[in-house]
């Protein structure tokens, strides 16, 4: 169809305003339904525009604006549909101590020996201190700790998927880990500036069973769209990685490179993946509801705290059982780890239910 400036038939209809504006055309094709639902608002504005005499530019900018307001809803709302799956469980807490209690020691022996952890940790070579921190310390305490990066380093040894993107890297690390977990059930995905205490994330999952779809962390909200804070930490059960391999064959509900006209966060990208698979974020939180995984570092929630709270800091601050800090540098890693696992008071026994043992040939603190 060719149209010029100042031409008014009927077939420069609404839709051709639209679509001038969107100078990409494969994500047009995506918003394209949601487009002629709002054609009649469309003839509205045209017929407004054309009266003042320059319809063409104005019908431009309208689409592209549109275009692009159309294209973010489809965003964030296109996991807002499941399959059907009942989602049972929103706020995880940990089995409690009289539940512990009642146990026998064979039967926790059990329950401790059954929970193993395989940590995802993603890196890139603009990270390699980090890189090297976390290699360090606490990823020694995972059952198996994968490195994936997105391109080779002489230094550290990682699997190096070669891709930039970091949604694509993510997709190809799951799939890696999902068909390299042997009897591991329990997934634990990080990024290297993450401090991990993989035996409170033990302790959270001990009596969950990951047969069932479980995707844990600290939990944000954008539109319709719950998901896990990628720097607090992402924990998936084995089911739960098990419906994002078959979710990841569908290009149009979990598109590798994505429909939007600009880049979504991997964190909230994978989170519309798993909705469309009835799999929901979910909130790890203490007996006293207080969040068991921080996207922040120790320091930065202190100094919080001490504004917001001054009479009870360390109260107010963080749970007594908390998995994970994000944004944490090299050093304040380090120190974190003299202070979980080496610095003890003399005499004192905190009287713990369970024993979690570091993995065979393990040489973490």
């Amino acid at each position: 169809m060719r149209w010029r400036a100042g031409e008014t038939d009927s077939r420069t209809d609404t839709t051709f305003l639209l679509f001038s504006g969107c100078v990409y055309g494969n994500e047009c094709d995506v918003v394209a339904s949601k487009c002629e639902q709002s054609s009649v608002l469309l003839k509205e504005l045209r017929s407004s525009m054309m009266s003042e005499g320059s319809s063409f530019m104005k019908g431009l900018i309208l689409g592209g604006i549109f275009c692009l307001v159309m294209s973010f809803f489809e965003t964030f709302n296109s996991g807002t549909h499941s399959e059907g799956h009942e989602h049972l469980h929103h706020h995880l807490k940990p089995v409690s101590k009289d539940e512990l209690q009642k146990l026998s020691e064979s039967q926790m022996s059990d329950w401790t020996l059954q929970v193993r952890v395989y940590c995802l940790i993603m890196v890139t070579p603009k990270l390699l201190v980090h890189w090297a921190t976390a290699n360090d310390t606490w990823s020694k305490h995972c059952d198996k700790s994968v490195f994936y990066t997105s391109e080779s380093s002489k230094a550290l040894e990682a699997i190096d998927l070669q891709e930039q993107d970091e949604w694509a890297r993510l997709r190809k690390a799951i799939k890696h880990a999902y068909e390299n977990a042997g009897d591991l059930r329990w997934f634990f995905v990080a990024r290297p500036t993450t401090y991990a205490i993989i035996e409170n994330l033990k302790y959270l999952v001990l009596d969950k069973d990951p047969s069932q779809p479980f995707y844990i962390g600290h939990t944000e909200k954008s539109g319709e769209l719950d998901y896990v804070e990628y720097d607090s930490g992402i924990v998936l059960s084995y089911e739960a990685m098990r419906r994002l391999i078959e979710i990841f064959k569908d290009e149009d509900r979990c598109p590798e490179r994505g429909h939007a006209l600009w880049k979504t966060p991997e964190e909230k990208q994978l989170a519309t993946c798993l909705k469309y698979t009835g799999v929901f974020a979910e909130n790890g939180e203490d007996a006293q509801g207080k969040g068991l995984f921080n996207k922040k570092s120790v320091s930065s929630l202190i100094s919080d705290s001490m504004g917001q709270n001054p009479a009870d800091v360390v109260e107010a601050c963080c749970s007594d059982m908390a998995i994970t800090f994000g944004g944490m540098s090299p050093s304040q890693i380090q120190v974190l780890m003299y202070g979980v696992y080496r610095l003890r008071p003399y005499g004192h026994d905190f009287h713990d239910s369970l024993t979690f043992l570091p993995p065979n040939d393990s040489d973490n603190d």
